[in-house]
């Protein structure tokens, strides 16, 4: 009898304890209803360039269009002031492309001292180290000389703070001969607002001449083909891929006499006609930005495979 009625005693306290922890419990512990997707057939084939899309991991834009266990919704983030590289994987990757100064990129992973996710003017996707990346304002001027200075105090007697090459992005305020940025100061004489276009990126082409060559560079320390016309023509306002290949279906077929501002395409390279039978380049051969004559350039490449006109 005493056993039994220690057992009872033992049960009734059980339920207690279980009945109070019951209560205790918040009264909605339910996960939230999230958006689902799925696929209506195989995964499309994607330009992994401009289609951020892992095994593993992919752009919230491309659930329904691309199978991955986990999508993820973009962080915006702007470029500090050095730029940065971007590359085909975190550390040992291959220089694919950089951002400059102030440009945009969508961060889709952070992982140890890397970012993954593409850059916001033209999708490119890749790493770049986290440290470059911060949560900066929207841009209001850009350089659109051939570099700009950007100084410690509103005085170019001031030290140095950042070399910024052409088309960098800069959020500030003017006040006097300086745009006041909060990483320094830039001289107003090399910048323009964002929304107002240059009339002629042949002559900003132009002013990169000598500029050295450098493959998937951008302007910091070099510059390639593509990244030569991308740079030039988006200071007009006129938004351009990221690769040759890419730019070769932009604008319009140019047939007829070759205007200055037309893009001439071999397989893997791309160059601008200045006009006068001459056309401006970023190329391995003089390992430069170099003006010299069509004729000279197609004597060494052949004939061009397409010619496109995106100026109006």
């Amino acid at each position: 009898m005493n056993i039994s009625k220690r057992s009872s005693a033992a049960a009734a306290t059980a339920k207690a304890a279980r009945s109070a922890t019951t209560a205790a419990k918040p009264a909605n512990r339910c996960t939230p209803d999230r958006p689902t997707f799925a696929l209506t057939g195989p995964s499309r084939a994607l330009d992994y360039r401009q289609n951020a899309a892992r095994r593993d991991l992919a752009d919230i834009a491309l659930a329904g269009q691309w199978f991955a266990p986990h999508y993820a919704v973009p962080q915006e983030r702007r470029c500090r002031a050095g730029g940065a590289d971007m590359l085909s994987a975190d550390s040992k990757g291959t220089r694919i492309s950089q951002l400059l100064p102030g440009e945009g990129f969508a961060v889709l992973e952070w992982s140890g001292d890397w970012a993954w996710g593409y850059s916001a003017h033209d999708r490119y996707v890749g790493y770049v180290r986290a440290a470059a990346l911060a949560e900066t304002a929207e841009a209001t001027h850009i350089v659109e000389s051939r570099t700009a200075l950007m100084f410690a105090e509103p005085s170019s007697r001031s030290a140095v703070a950042a070399v910024l090459p052409m088309g960098s992005r800069l959020a500030g305020r003017v006040d006097g001969d300086f745009l006041e940025t909060g990483d320094g100061f830039v001289a107003v004489q090399q910048l323009r607002p964002v929304a107002e276009a240059i009339a002629d990126p042949v002559a900003a082409a132009e002013r990169l001449v000598d500029t050295p060559y450098l493959w998937g560079g951008r302007g910091i320390g070099g510059i390639d083909c593509s990244g030569l016309v991308q740079v030039v023509f988006g200071l007009a306002g006129i938004a351009l891929p990221r690769d040759s290949d890419q730019q070769r279906t932009a604008g319009r077929a140019a047939d007829g006499e070759i205007r200055r501002g037309d893009l001439l395409f071999w397989d893997d390279h791309v160059i601008i006609a200045s006009g006068g039978d001459r056309a401006v380049h970023a190329n391995g051969h003089w390992m430069r930005t170099i003006e010299e004559p069509l004729d000279v350039i197609i004597a060494r490449l052949g004939e061009p495979v397409a010619r496109r006109r995106v100026l109006p």
